[in-house]
């Protein structure tokens, strides 16, 4: 199978989507997921139609098909809490039409948190505004991400996300994305990923994942608390996560490793070429972090 591998890139105001193209090529990858600005807030910079274009023959060029490529909607979004409906509306919407200009058709999106005012209402919230962000013409498919389940997230069970997708009316606008950290922390014990990947699709169906998130756990199953550690040194482990990596039924699905950068005294390292080196050769790398440190002094 051709393994579909990359990781979370930069996306700066010179370079833009060329840059992350450039990024994504040095760390071995034949994919990228990115941010079209911070995720904190919503300052923007204009979509430069002349960089996006050299981008897209740099892809061309290195065998990168941007149906593969993800935009990850920033995190100060949140469609549970009905007191920023216009705001999520009205900003989603640019996220939308942003990742339409670079060409890019899939964006995970975090569903949100209730915010105290119940799960049930959550979810109507959360089908509110992607009713009112999706049409038959949007040419984006949102990707709700799977969740931890810290505080009130919604998200950590197969069966939420399954009550969003039946409230949106554009359901084929809709896809999933499964992020291991995640449904680990939130109790998927993925030393079984036949019946983990079994039970979603029974649940929401298989078809219905667009891109899963990579990345191991610095904390045990069912804890709740979405903390990613690099592949192979968490609670996961680097066997499970390469049996869902290589898994038949993923075979066509990007997957995007989301760890953390190696911290020293001297600065923060990317780890991705990395492991996706020990992924491409299905081989832990017991050294991993000393290597990254000794490639970047």
């Amino acid at each position: 199978m051709k393994l579909i591998i990359g990781s979370h890139v930069s996306f700066n105001k010179d370079k833009q989507l060329l840059g992350s193209v450039i990024e994504s090529l040095g760390y071995g990858s034949n994919t990228f997921m990115l941010y079209t600005g911070a995720p904190q807030n919503t300052k923007r910079i204009p979509i430069d139609k002349e960089l996006t274009s050299l981008a897209h023959n740099l892809m061309k060029k290195e065998n990168i098909n941007i149906d593969n490529v993800i935009v990850h909607a920033p995190y100060i979004i949140n469609l549970a809490n009905p007191k920023n409906f216009d705001f999520n509306v009205s900003f989603l919407k640019e996220e939308i039409a942003r990742t339409e200009a670079l060409g890019i058709k899939q964006m995970v999106l975090h569903p949100g948190s209730h915010v105290g005012i119940g799960l049930e209402q959550g979810i109507n919230n959360i089908i509110k505004v992607l009713n009112a962000c999706l049409t038959e013409d949007t040419k984006v498919d949102i990707c709700l991400e799977t969740m931890a389940g810290k505080g009130t997230e919604i998200g950590k069970t197969f069966e939420e996300i399954k009550q969003i997708i039946d409230g949106v009316h554009c359901k084929d606008k809709v896809k999933v994305c499964l992020d291991t950290c995640h449904i680990h922390d939130a109790g998927y014990d993925l030393n079984n990923v036949n019946q983990v990947l079994s039970l979603f699709d029974n649940i929401i169906g298989i078809k219905k994942i667009g891109v899963v998130h990579i990345n191991d756990s610095k904390n045990g199953l069912e804890s709740h608390k979405d903390r990613h550690e690099n592949i192979g040194l968490g609670n996961i482990g680097f066997n499970n996560l390469i049996n869902i990596i290589y898994h038949d039924k993923l075979k066509d699905v990007p997957k995007i490793l989301e760890t953390p950068y190696i911290n020293t005294d001297n600065g923060k390292y990317p780890p991705y070429r990395f492991e996706i080196d020990m992924i491409k050769k299905k081989q832990f790398n017991n050294q991993l972090v000393s290597d990254i440190i000794s490639f970047y002094k």
